[in-house]
């Protein structure tokens, strides 16, 4: 950014498929939820893609390898290669090759995904702690994973092992809604133990340094649901982003946002990388988007016109972030997001 800090998302003369080269898809809550594709993401990735865009998948699910997650791409209707797939197990396993040498044991806490990616950078997944690895690794492990394994990457870690998480994300949206992601996971290895792991997923460097050496992105745009991973691993890396309101975040979080949460772009769906994108323009003590203007009054933000509601969401993102500067914005935005019914 070229400023200290973003004050209003902004606005695109030309579609977003055309102005970026790639776009870093985050997968859950933006293409798909639960295994079913979330609505319109079929039609607008498959019209993107013909239009030149090279669409790649970043994923902090480390639970799947990426020939699996390109097979189920493809079975929703969104073709899809191994290699067009960036995991969080990924970038841990190379995190971990960097450190450690090759043939090294690693207790894994975790899915097939961990596995493959470890072997690929000639590490060796055990299943005890009695299997003296060095490491232990731990990612998102379904809803399946046994409490054992917990047990099993204490005792190794407790002996010495060297703990690395492949993501912190502490949800993870679902066909039932929001369930626990592997950081709520990573918190219970953490309280038996006192550790602290290092850790590759977004929005971290780790992950950001795996998908630009696998997709040699140069004019990225990073797409997702989440303020705090896809939104601050694209503050991060420098690049500009784009949130979708189809997973975790709702409109008050976003209004609300610190700097390093607050996106480029925002719109409804995956329909947004085919369009423009709207100015957010000052008016008078306000600011203006579509058919909307948005202020301050007294402590709470305010908010009056009508049209597109995401047009609403913008002109109130823009007051509230001026408002706050460089902080998160305190004030009331209950009244105003109410009238826009997202």
């Amino acid at each position: 950014m070229s400023q200290q800090y973003r004050s209003r998302p902004l606005g695109s003369d030309v579609a977003l498929s055309e102005a970026y080269d790639t776009a870093l898809l985050d997968l859950d809550g933006v293409v798909y939820a639960g295994g079913h594709a979330i609505v319109h993401a079929v039609e607008s990735l498959g019209s993107a893609r013909e239009g030149g865009m090279h669409l790649a998948y970043v994923t902090n699910n480390a639970l799947r390898t990426p020939d699996a997650v390109a097979e189920h791409l493809t079975e929703l209707g969104v073709p899809a290669e191994a290699t067009d797939v960036i995991t969080s197990a990924q970038a841990v396993a190379r995190l971990m090759a960097d450190q450690l040498p090759s043939g090294a044991r690693v207790l894994v806490v975790g899915g097939e995904g961990l596995r493959v990616a470890l072997r690929e950078r000639g590490l060796v997944p055990v299943e005890s702690a009695d299997d003296d690895p060095v490491a232990v690794v731990q990612g998102f492990g379904g809803p399946d994973l046994p409490w054992g394994r917990f047990a099993e990457a204490a005792y190794a870690i407790s002996r010495g092992a060297v703990w690395f998480a492949s993501n912190t994300d502490l949800t993870i949206p679902g066909a039932r809604g929001i369930a626990p992601g592997n950081g709520a996971a990573v918190e219970v290895v953490r309280i038996a133990t006192g550790a602290e792991p290092q850790v590759a997923g977004k929005p971290l460097p780790p992950m950001h340094r795996e998908t630009v050496l696998r997709t040699g992105a140069k004019r990225p745009l990073v797409v997702g649901d989440r303020l705090d991973t896809d939104i601050e691993g694209a503050f991060n890396g420098g690049v500009d982003s784009l949130l979708v309101l189809t997973g975790v975040t709702d409109a008050a979080q976003l209004i609300a946002a610190e700097p390093r949460y607050r996106p480029t772009y925002v719109d409804r769906d995956l329909r947004g990388l085919l369009t423009g994108q709207p100015e957010v323009s000052e008016d008078g003590d306000g600011f203006r988007c579509g058919g909307w203007t948005a202020g301050v009054r007294g402590e709470a933000l305010a908010l009056d016109g009508e049209g597109d509601a995401i047009d609403g969401l913008r002109a109130l993102c823009a007051a509230a972030w001026t408002h706050a500067g460089e902080g998160a914005c305190g004030l009331d935005a209950r009244k105003a997001v109410a009238r826009l019914d997202l």
